[in-house]
């Protein structure tokens, strides 16, 4: 009797984490997110620097980040 309760609870296990599905490491969620940062189209000047980025998600709406010669910063789309 005790050895049909463990295949039972086994069996439990295995179907529940069968309905959980496969789900990817946090690691790999990260690399999604990370686009390649580009060199900056329009010409900067050092008051930009004060705008520092490492993604696309720091920056504000409409600004994007791109590498310049004082590191990653966030420069607007629009003004182009």
């Amino acid at each position: 009797m005790p050895s049909q309760a463990l295949l039972l609870i086994l069996l439990l296990c295995v179907l529940l984490q069968a309905q959980g599905g496969y789900r990817k490491p946090k690691t790999m969620q990260k690399m999604e997110l990370i686009k390649e940062i580009k060199v900056c189209e329009k010409h900067t000047n050092i008051y930009m620097c004060r705008r520092p980025c490492e993604y696309y998600q720091d920056c504000q709406a409409n600004n994007i980040c791109c590498s310049t010669f004082c590191g990653n910063i966030c420069m607007s789309l629009l003004n182009r």
